[in-house]
């Protein structure tokens, strides 16, 4: 509809310039005074005329004023014999200049042909117009069954991908080299009867690389690759999602060996339901037709479809069985190592200065996926634009974690000073707690600036990466969380609400300890709960409640049981060290962050042996405020 207005408007405008012109050509820009042939006859007369035009039988009569004046002579009769009928003296009539001038074709146009033609070359260009929008709409149309693939071949080396620009997940890139393998050298796998796999699914969190790898595979086999969203396929019309799926196989195996990479796949591969609405689910079709063509009487091309998908619970059975999506490659989250592998391929076009640490970014980056990584180095070159700086430094670097992690400083969200001196305590009381326990994870920086919804934080970090935890781990952390709230009921002996959200982690992990880890002595090693398979948005949003109300009141014994044994953890540390507690919270109001060697001078004398930081620099007291 835009299209076609656009074209209209165009079609007025050229009229409208045409119709200008013609005006312009077809009027004097000389004010011009209309008289007689008698009038003319005695301006000649009384020597008034300078010279005279003639064209055809129009008069253009120019007076020894400057001024212009137009008549009209009798058809086929010479001017002089006009003028002497009128009486014009003939001597007076050879001083005049006399000019004959011939009818111009572009005048011939513009006055006699243009205001026939015109009309029906707008009527044509109507109609050349309506035949192409009918034309474009009758290709569409023609179209609409097809795939939109997008198909990147071996020839587009910009493009291409390898499996040295993949960083990290080391065990999937292993699995998938075989079917680089595969598709390569396919004889010597036929020679001993080893069949092609039909399918390979990646399975992993948003931001790991599913998309990543699927190409590398494709760059490494040196093949062409065939890449759709699963959500291309559907559309609000029967038997379309089919036939497109049906086309994009068809294009595969003209093309084959190929790799055709379905991202999302959950978006038609849902597990279909009992069939009580009837047949007609578009998605079900679509679905139907994607395991026919990987595993139908068809099995004879070779075609790898490559899907990812961070769903593997809601896809069909069907689709998951061998024969159809043969290998499930897990990629995992990135350990420490990946970590930094993957920052130095990020870094690869980013001018680094000479203090910068990878090392030390891939500790404070515990939990990162791949893209979140390739967001920090994006976020810290961002800073250093800011700053006016030629080169990426640690500094911005260090920053941009924070704002990947817990988002923007909030500079206009400034604190009261007893809003600030209540966060200071509230964030050394979490500091505290979790450098003098043990099993908590040591702490990297304090800080009471604000940053996205947090109006102050602590930042606590693994020694390293760990994929098991413990009941003391647990314990530990929650008497960290704890820590904020016990401060202020030992400081001010009055409570606010910036400990809310520390209460709501604390109380989410306690009754999980109870009811999905059997850490619970009382209860023992039982889960409590069940998840429907109902699932709305993403989020499940009923719990099936296996147990007896009995049950349920032991729980919630068991959960504030642990509460209560952490906040009495947190009271005990924090009056032991009450000293140490007012040294970190003077500090941190005075300077408002504290950097890891900076929070652990101030409390060296307490922090265990393996939490110590190294180079850590001793404090003087002349320097500490005083205690209390």
């Amino acid at each position: 509809m835009n299209r076609f207005i656009r074209n209209l408007l165009i079609i007025l405008g050229i009229f409208l310039v045409v119709a200008g012109i013609f005006s312009f050509v077809g009027t004097d820009s000389k004010s011009t005074t209309n008289v007689s042939v008698s009038v003319i006859a005695e301006e000649v007369n009384s020597n008034q005329v300078d010279r005279i035009e003639v064209s055809e039988d129009e008069l253009t009569v120019h007076l020894k004023d400057g001024s212009v004046q137009t008549s009209n002579k009798e058809h086929e009769i010479a001017l002089s014999e006009t003028l002497k009928n009128y009486g014009v003296d003939q001597a007076k009539l050879k001083d005049i200049k006399i000019e004959v001038k011939g009818s111009s074709s572009s005048s011939f146009i513009f006055s006699t042909l243009l205001p026939f033609i015109l009309p029906f070359l707008l009527i044509a260009g109507f109609i050349w117009f309506l035949m192409r929008q009918v034309s474009g709409s009758n290709n569409r149309a023609m179209s609409f069954g097809q795939s939109g693939a997008k198909l990147m071949d071996e020839s587009d080396r910009k493009r291409r991908v390898t499996f040295a620009d993949v960083a990290g997940i080391r065990e999937a890139k292993e699995e998938l080299k075989e079917i680089v393998e595969f598709l390569r050298f396919p004889q010597k796998f036929f020679s001993l009867g080893a069949k092609i796999p039909r399918g390979v699914l990646l399975l992993g969190p948003p931001g790991v690389g599913k998309t990543l790898v699927a190409r590398a595979v494709a760059g490494e086999a040196n093949v062409p690759f065939f890449h759709i969203s699963g959500s291309e396929f559907v559309e609000m019309f029967v038997g379309v999602g089919a036939s497109r799926v049906r086309d994009l196989f068809k294009k595969a195996k003209r093309n084959s060996p190929c790799i055709v990479f379905i991202d999302e796949i959950d978006a038609v591969g849902r597990q279909r339901g009992a069939g009580l609405g009837g047949s007609h689910d578009e998605r079900e079709q679509t679905l139907n037709q994607i395991l026919v063509e990987m595993d139908g009487f068809e099995s004879d091309s070779n075609v790898i479809v490559v899907a990812a998908t961070n769903r593997p619970d809601v896809l069909d059975p069907a689709l998951l069985r061998p024969g159809r999506f043969d290998r499930q490659v897990v990629l995992d989250l990135p350990d420490i190592r990946d970590r930094e592998q993957i920052l130095q391929v990020h870094t690869k076009s980013k001018p680094l200065a000479k203090n910068v640490n990878l090392r030390a970014l891939a500790e404070r980056t515990p939990g990162f996926s791949g893209a979140d990584l390739a967001n920090l180095m994006n976020e810290g070159a961002i800073l250093a634009a800011r700053k006016n700086l030629k080169e990426v430094g640690q500094d911005e670097l260090l920053t941009a974690i924070e704002k990947v992690m817990l988002g923007p400083e909030r500079k206009s969200h400034l604190l009261s000073t007893r809003e600030k001196e209540i966060a200071a305590w509230h964030e050394a009381g979490h500091a505290l707690v979790a450098t003098v326990l043990k099993e908590a994870d040591p702490v990297h920086k304090v800080s009471i600036v604000s940053r996205g919804r947090a109006a102050g934080y602590t930042m606590k970090l693994p020694i390293e990466d760990k994929n098991l935890h413990s009941k003391s781990e647990f314990l530990a952390d929650l008497a960290v969380s704890l820590g904020g709230y016990a401060t202020e009921k030992i400081i001010f002996n009055e409570l606010t609400t910036g400990a809310s959200n520390d209460l709501k982690v604390a109380t989410n992990l306690a009754r999980k300890l109870v009811t999905a880890y059997g850490m619970s002595e009382t209860l023992g090693p039982m889960t409590f709960g069940e998840s429907h398979d109902m699932i709305f948005l993403g989020r499940e949003i009923s719990e099936h409640k296996n147990y007896s109300e009995k049950v349920a009141a032991k729980i919630d014994e068991e959960v504030s049981g642990f509460i209560e044994r952490a906040f009495k953890t947190a009271s005990d540390v924090l009056k032991k060290y009450r000293k140490h507690l007012r040294l970190v919270a003077l500090k941190l109001i005075e300077k408002e962050t504290l950097e890891r060697d900076e929070f652990e001078a101030l409390v060296a004398d307490i922090i265990p042996e393996h939490k110590l930081a190294k180079n850590v620099l001793t404090p003087q007291v002349a320097d500490l405020p005083a205690a209390v």
